[in-house]
């Protein structure tokens, strides 16, 4: 959309080459020295943090800030040291290179992606006035200075362990040394007189590199893969694809995957989270009938109105309150006009204002442009033009805006628009129509309406006068200069006279009530923040099922006496209806709280309240704030994240979302109407609130499924692992002669039991998409954190300790009284560790796929294939040293007793896991629950009473700063007004409308 009239190039370019020169740097000034008085920096982006030059150094340095890395480059450097070198370098170094391999690979393919975007975004055209008109230049060549014509949709715990375990064996290295080694004459021949402290230092350390396996390397570059790939597939997920503005699922962080089945809490935003965002006008009557707006030229032809009778009068002229009305909501806004096909289209900071604006051009007064300086619209077919002289833009704060302007018969109104808890207590004394005023107002919340009231005054020329000097003064005050403004506004707004008040639906999105009612029963709490009036934000939550019909409303009085309830252990007594269950725990209270903004402000300035808060909250179905500010969004955020232990997530649609998404463990963005900054700003990105049922309940159990399932694993695998050397060091004298052949200690977490893992992490479910939709509780496990806890690591540990155990001790116990040396015995312990780990993962798996298959199958013939080729000759005429158990798996996997060892093992190692899965097949009783249904009726809207009649009002209390400041200052507007005598064709009538598709505006007025 270009503000920039065509009668206005001129002037602009006159002024632009004027001027340019002497203020700005331009295009041309780019061509001077450097450094110089003109120069300045280009336009071109660069997000990209590598250059073919920097990408190593930078890359490698950025990789060993991590202590894992850091830790393992100081293993192979004691690996180098001769004297307490117990497994060869490679051993370690090996597995770091391909740590830092791929994940320099993934920098690389990151920066790469960077780069990409940037060149598209360098390469966009721009419109730039040059002396000849706009000309067409890429987006890098733009210049300070220039002009842009801007066009609308331009778019360590394992550690401490180590070393434990080091200090104790280094201890009994020095305890064999003084005690053991003078018995034997060999034994000291060997040792050359060292001291047993000399002995038992060189031990620590040779265990120190022994022991460097438990923490399993592979397993930082596994988790980044699994995350990686778990967020590719929520954005391949068809079902979450919205093919209305072809958006699919974007997750935006790769490192909160687990934490999506750990939700706790949601906080959300309503209107346009929620809503669609899409404002229809409506009706007050009962009967809707179309009216008959062929007179009207600049119809869309999409208002249905249910009174022609308001129609004609305004066609008559015969009511002049109507008629200023719909005057007023014609000229108090901050909408901007393009003329496209002789009609003009809409843009506007708020949805409110554009379904006002289209309201009142469909009933024929139609705002057609504006400067500066002037506002042009069209009353009844005859064009006026009125001069702008101020405008009070609207805050969050203020909950209004209004407009000061002269009208064609000189006469100065001051026209005002906002939330009727605002707008009413600014109307001059003795007002009238306060009884039907009030009970519109009640009927629009009832109706789940969003309302504003609209108010005059006229404003005598001493008054404006004085009133304008004072409001300069204030404009160019250095200090308090907001608080100053504000007073001098509130000076002008006030013995307003009402107009009337308008009715706005904001339609729920499809399948909200449905994912509501379902994420409550995953026992997640939500919590609506909205700037709605109570009324209106009550039965919007009955109508999407965030409370049931017969909840108790919790609020004002009756939620203060909670709060300020002595006793620490406050619970909420509601009556219930009588449901039988055999667990009494699952039945929670009917009620729900409900807080305003005002009562917010005294909450989070009493941490006793706000605690109390939370923990009344977890006892009720639901909590909803009104009327309530977008910070003051982010600290209730900031207040579940403090006074409760479970995660939160914040979801939101529009720039004044953008705290309490950033402030959530988990910020969810949804692609709406009020532009891209929630998105661009939050962790996951979604087209419709509907498919948060599939993100959490889906993925989310998933991924917490699959990476608790992944960190068990590879802490029991590891950790039996390396708990044979220290069995091993009971018969070699602590001496920290490693139990394994130096390439399988390298090989074993990288290549032999890495693939089945990760396929296992990339596909495992343990219930399918259709049963986590149909059973929302399952969802209820990540959130207890059952499936990974003290307890659970406590069994893990335990039953590595076991198979560690029998690993090497079964082996060694058949096989000390043959004929078989220490190379077949090493051989014989490293199938079984092969083995068993892998029937783990395979009892592990309850999905199994083509991939789950070949990559058990692929990970057991490497093993075979590869320990034969390191063990043969050829390798070992290559370089002894390293290739030296010559002919062992041969002569091993050739002998039936190492295979009946091997098999015999490997059942008693994996002999307890068999057993509790049976166990928990034939003991465990089926979960039984006979519960009382009552029969699904559809959810009604309730009759919100109060006790007293209060002023209330739900006009945009979340919505941004509006951009009054750029309109009054002349930012991107003409300076004149268009021409009067614009014709429009009869085809120009069907045209599309502002939002690029058919709107529907209704019309509900009462004034």
């Amino acid at each position: 959309m270009s503000f920039v009239q065509p009668q206005d190039l001129a002037t602009l370019q006159s002024l632009m080459y004027s001027s340019a020169h002497q203020s700005y740097c331009t295009s041309e000034a780019s061509n001077h020295a450097p450094g110089g008085p003109m120069s300045c920096r280009d336009n071109v982006v660069r997000s990209y943090k590598y250059t073919p030059l920097t990408f190593l150094p930078l890359n490698l340095y950025e990789q060993f800030q991590r202590a894992a890395n850091l830790f393992f480059l100081l293993i192979v450097v004691l690996q180098c040291v001769p004297i307490i070198a117990t497994i060869p370098w490679y051993s370690t170094m090996l597995p770091l290179l391909l740590v830092l391999l791929v994940r320099g690979f993934k920098d690389l393919a990151t920066d790469v992606g960077r780069r990409r975007s940037d060149a598209q975004i360098n390469q966009r055209p721009c419109d730039i006035l040059t002396p000849e008109g706009f000309k067409t230049v890429k987006w890098k060549d733009v210049r300070v200075g220039d002009i842009l014509r801007i066009h609308k949709d331009q778019v360590i715990p394992m550690l401490l362990f180590m070393l434990t375990a080091a200090i104790l064996l280094a201890v009994g290295a020095g305890v064999f040394e003084f005690r053991v080694t003078p018995q034997y004459d060999v034994v000291s021949v060997l040792q050359r007189d060292s001291s047993p402290a000399y002995m038992g230092f060189l031990s620590f350390w040779g265990y120190i590199i022994l022991l460097s396996p438990s923490m399993p390397m592979s397993l930082y570059i596994t988790f980044e893969v699994i995350h990686m790939v778990h967020c590719l597939m929520i954005g391949w997920d068809v079902e979450m694809y919205w093919e209305d503005n072809n958006s699919p699922a974007q997750a935006r962080t790769t490192t909160l995957n687990e934490e999506l089945g750990q939700v706790g809490h949601l906080l959300s935003d309503k209107t346009g989270t929620l809503t669609q965002n899409r404002l229809l006008f409506r009706d007050m009557a009962g009967e809707s009938k179309p009216l008959d707006l062929s007179w009207n030229r600049f119809s869309f032809g999409g208002l249905k109105f249910s009174d022609q009778r308001l129609v004609d009068k305004l066609r008559a002229r015969s009511s002049p309150e109507c008629q200023e009305f719909f005057t007023a909501l014609a000229l108090c806004h901050t909408v901007m006009s393009e003329w496209r096909d002789g009609l003009p289209h809409y843009q506007a900071a708020s949805p409110d204002e554009e379904a006002l604006v289209c309201a009142s051009r469909e009933l024929g007064l139609v705002f057609l442009s504006r400067t500066r300086e002037t506002l042009t619209i069209s009353e009844m077919g005859l064009t006026r033009n009125y001069q702008l002289l101020a405008l009070l833009d609207f805050t969050s704060k203020r909950r209004r805006m209004s407009v000061l302007v002269r009208d064609p018969g000189g006469q100065l109104k001051l026209y005002c628009k906002g939330a009727d808890m605002v707008v009413l207590e600014r109307l001059h004394r003795d007002w009238s129509l306060q009884e039907s005023t009030e009970r519109a107002l009640e009927l629009f919340a009832q109706s789940c309406l969003r309302t504003l009231c609209v108010a005059v005054r006229s404003v005598p020329e001493a008054l404006w006068t004085e009133w304008s000097r004072a409001l300069n003064q204030a404009a160019t005050a250095t200090g308090n200069q907001e608080t100053a403004l504000e007073d001098i506004h509130d000076q002008m707004e006030k013995d307003l006279t009402l107009l009337g008040v308008t009715a706005i639906e904001d339609r729920l999105q499809e399948g909200v009530p449905e994912t509501i009612a379902a994420l409550r029963r995953a026992g997640v709490k939500v919590w609506v923040l909205t700037g709605d009036k109570t009324e209106t934000a009550v039965n919007v939550g009955y109508a999407c099922k965030l409370m049931d019909p017969d909840t108790t409303l919790i609020q004002g009085e009756e939620l203060r006496q909670l709060l300020e309830s002595p006793s620490p252990d406050v619970r909420v007594m509601s009556k219930e209806t009588e449901v039988w269950i055999t667990d009494k725990r699952a039945v929670k209270s009917k009620t729900a709280l409900i807080i305003s903004g005002p009562e917010l402000v005294e909450l989070t300035k009493t941490p006793e309240w706000g605690a109390k808060f939370v923990a009344l909250s977890d006892q009720c179905q639901s909590v909803l704030c009104c009327r309530v500010t977008p910070a003051q969004k982010a600290e209730v955020v900031e207040m579940v994240r403090k006074h409760s232990t479970s995660i939160t997530m914040a979801i939101g649609d529009g720039a004044n979302d953008v705290n309490m998404i950033k402030t959530a463990h988990i910020g969810v963005g949804l692609c709406g109407v009020e532009g891209s900054q929630a998105v661009q700003n939050a962790d996951f990105a979604l087209a419709q609130f509907s498919f948060l049922r599939r993100l959490l309940l889906v993925h989310g159990h998933w991924s917490y499924y699959r990476i608790c399932t992944l960190l068990r694993y590879f802490l029991y695998k590891t950790t039996a692992f390396a708990l044979v050397h220290i069995w091993y060091s009971f018969y070699n004298g602590f001496s920290a002669q490693p139990m394994y052949e130096s390439w399988f200690i390298s090989l074993y977490s990288t290549l032999y039991t890495s693939l089945p893992i990760q396929c296992m992490g990339f596909f495992e479910q343990d219930v399918s998409a259709k049963s986590c939709l149909c059973w929302p509780e399952i969802y209820s496990i990540g959130q207890k954190k059952q499936l990974f806890n003290p307890f659970v690591l406590a069994v893990t540990l335990l039953y590595s300790f076991y198979t560690s155990i029998i690993l090497f001790f079964i082996p060694m116990g058949i096989l000390q009284y043959s004929a078989l040396d220490f190379q077949t015995l090493a051989v014989t312990v490293e199938t079984c560790a092969v083995l068993t780990t892998t029937v783990e993962v395979i009892l592990y798996t309850k999905f199994w796929t083509k991939w789950n298959i070949a990559a058990v199958i692929f990970s057991l013939v490497v093993f075979f294939l590869s320990t034969l080729a390191l063990h043969s000759a050829r390798l070992f005429t290559l370089s002894p040293k390293d290739y030296f158990f010559l002919g062992a798996s041969p002569n091993t996997f050739s002998t039936p007793e190492v295979w009946l060892t091997i098999f015999l093992t490997t059942c008693v190692a994996v002999l307890p896991s068999i057993a509790i899965r049976a166990l928990g097949v034939v003991l465990t009783n089926p979960n039984k629950h006979k519960i009382h249904i009552s029969k699904n009726e559809p959810v009604e809207l309730q009759w919100f009473r109060r006790g007293t009649v209060q002023r209330r009002s739900s006009y945009a209390m979340s919505q941004g700063k509006g951009f009054g400041k750029l309109i009054t200052t002349g930012v991107g507007l003409p300076s004149t007004a268009p021409p009067k005598n614009g014709r429009v064709t009869a085809n120009g009538l069907k045209k599309e409308s502002p939002q690029g598709s058919h709107i529907e505006v209704n019309g509900d007025v009462s004034c």
